[in-house]
């Protein structure tokens, strides 16, 4: 078709938008119907004579680009299709509603709603449009609810570049290069390495955030923020403290924006939906990426959205599956529970059971069998589809209750549930089973009833537990081989938690968790920006130290030191300790520096005489 339109380029240039229309309405179609529209096409450009002799199979195809001349002269905007095939000119663009309609009709995206092209997908397959919470919120109340009076202010709004992560807002400041590059380091097996690299002026200012955390006062981290509006870990330490003043939209605003300050640093090759690209979290430059998506995850799922949530969670675990330095892993099935992807955790745990061991962790042990009962629970789905997922429930269960007993009875507290006698008096449930498991057992169990009690709340999943708790004590009271091989591995397992789960713990602010963690942990400082570094950290450069040491100083000498900075009582300091006369020399040394210093000081303290009174008398008004 190009060929033929190169050759005759007639004068008349109204016909080629017509063309153009005609090749689009048969787009798609077989090769016949694309041959007759391009004789169609030239048909057209040539006088009645040559019309009246063509093939009649041309008529349909005429009379459609014929009928298309009108409606494209009146209107000379572009236009759009979108996903449901249907043509869109750009001055109804104003009616969002209905755009969005169509838009979020599931029956235009069947994929999301777990069918087989779905499931053809990575298991981490990060999708673009569940990265942004207001289209969550539209499902949940509609457009207009959730929009409200943004759309007049959006055409006035100044350019800015469009991110998958947050979206900027206009009080942000203007963003400018802060520093931060991204390098892309090395590719095996199909999958990209990529890192943050600070540059010599990002450094000079981390420096300075070293200096302000240091002095524990927040008023130096706003000060150095309102000179580096776009410093990361500045940013996540002035989230943390906004948050504890209880100023959550302050909080949220600034991890946002420090996803945005990253996310303008990403390398061109770096994909967030493709789940090949990792990040190494033992390079410090890394970690800020890591713990923004985190706390703007959390965010996120405090604010109703737990599918975007979900969503970020997976791009977490997708940067680096094989530590997985946050341990997401204790957090992606409440999750998929919370936005009902039920299908996506039972994939997750048929794909990485294998060679992760998921059962062993006490939330996913627990999670998958209630993600199977809410399955066998909807009545769309075929009866066999149903009956099997009622059956893997059923075995899963059964299999957690046994593995971890100690989970049951919080359970059951925390929903305000009492149990009957025969589970309140067995053993096998009761307060032995908490006093006697590992505190990393007992660290992951209260980490998961603190969080996901209330998905148990429902009458219907209770009504479900009750059987299988009773089946689990019969085979306890006939001693059956799967109640002491699972005695066995938690006296060999769960000996102590990995640096990542106190990570997780630490970030997640779970109270019932928090106060299981060991003294190591609570002992030493935790900065926000920085929570427990890996002990086998990348450094790439290194903070300089500082010019002046006071340390092995009496307490005379840093008064002295206080008022004379130049006054230093060590001196040059011999560093043969083992002559004694020397050091007999440098004692002697300093004493004389010492009284020198006070001679000097006792010296240069000059008394002010009061102010003559020229009057002695007196005004007379003060008696």
């Amino acid at each position: 078709i190009p060929a033929e339109e190169s050759e005759d380029e007639p004068a008349a240039g109204e016909e080629r938008p017509d063309t153009r229309l005609s090749e689009q309405d048969t787009a798609g179609g077989s090769q016949e119907g694309s041959r007759d529209s391009s004789t169609a096409t030239v048909g057209e450009q040539t006088d009645g004579d040559a019309q009246r002799e063509g093939q009649e199979a041309e008529q349909p195809d005429r009379t459609l680009a014929t009928s298309n001349k009108p409606r494209k002269k009146k209107k000379k905007r572009k236009t759009k299709k979108n996903s449901s095939g249907e043509t869109v000119e750009d001055n109804e663009l104003e009616d969002i509603d209905s755009l969005l309609e169509r838009i979020e009709d599931p029956r235009l995206a069947p994929q999301s709603q777990g069918g087989i092209s779905a499931d053809s997908r990575p298991l981490l397959y990060v999708e673009h449009r569940n990265l942004n919470p207001e289209n969550e919120l539209k499902r949940y109340f509609g457009a207009r609810a959730v929009l409200g009076d943004q759309r007049p202010r959006q055409r006035q709004r100044q350019y800015v570049r469009s991110m998958w992560l947050t979206a900027p807002k206009n009080t942000w400041p203007r963003y400018s290069k802060t520093g931060i590059t991204m390098q892309l380091l090395d590719t095996r097996r199909g999958v990209q390495h990529f890192t943050f690299e600070h540059h010599r002026e990002y450094q000079q200012v981390q420096f300075k955030f070293l200096d302000a955390v240091e002095s524990m006062d927040p008023n130096n981290i706003v000060l150095l923020l309102q000179m580096n509006p776009y410093h990361v870990d500045s940013l996540l330490q002035l989230s943390d403290v906004c948050r504890m003043q209880e100023d959550q939209e302050m909080a949220r605003d600034l991890i946002e924006r420090a996803l945005y300050s990253l996310e303008c640093a990403f390398h061109p090759v770096f994909s967030l939906t493709s789940g090949t690209c990792r990040l190494d979290y033992r390079r410090p430059e890394n970690r800020a990426f890591f713990l923004a998506l985190f706390k703007h995850l959390m965010f996120l799922e405090k604010r109703g959205c737990p599918r975007t949530a979900l969503e970020f969670c997976k791009l977490i675990l997708s940067l680096d599956p094989e530590n997985d330095p946050l341990c997401v892993l204790l957090l992606i099935d409440f999750l998929s529970l919370r936005a009902r992807e039920y299908t996506f955790l039972t994939r997750l745990f048929q794909e990485w059971e294998s060679h992760r061991n998921l059962s062993q962790l006490p939330n996913f042990a627990f999670s998958v069998p209630l993600a199977y009962f809410f399955l066998s629970q909807q009545e769309e789905r075929p009866e066999l589809e149903r009956s099997q997922a009622r059956e893997r429930a059923a075995r899963l269960i059964q299999l957690a209750l046994i593995m971890f007993p100690s989970v049951l009875m919080p359970l059951l507290d925390h929903c305000s549930v009492q149990p009957d006698a025969r589970v309140a008096s067995h053993p096998f449930f009761g307060l032995n089973a908490q006093i006697s498991q590992s505190p990393a057992l007992n660290q992951l169990t209260s980490l998961y009833v603190g969080r996901t009690h209330a998905l148990w709340k429902d009458p219907a999943v209770m009504a479900w537990l009750e059987p299988h708790v009773h089946e689990v004590l019969h085979m306890v009271d006939a001693q059956d081989v799967l109640v002491q091989e699972a005695e066995h591995k938690r006296k060999i397992r769960y000996q102590s938690a990995p640096r990542n789960i106190y990570r997780h713990i630490i970030l997640s602010e779970m109270k019932e968790a928090t106060a299981a963690l060991p003294l190591e942990v609570t002992s030493q400082p935790v900065m926000g920006f920085d929570p427990l570094p890996p002990l086998d950290s990348i450094v790439s450069y290194t903070r300089p130290e500082r010019t002046s040491h006071p340390s092995n100083e009496s307490t005379l000498s840093l008064f002295f030191r206080s008022l004379l900075p130049n006054f230093n009582l060590q001196g040059d300091i011999r560093h043969d300790g083992d002559d004694e006369a020397g050091a007999a020399q440098d004692l002697n040394q300093g004493v004389n520096r010492l009284m020198a210093a006070m001679r000097d000081m006792l010296a240069n303290i000059q008394f002010q005489e009061p102010p003559r009174d020229d009057n002695p008398e007196g005004d007379g008004d003060w008696d």
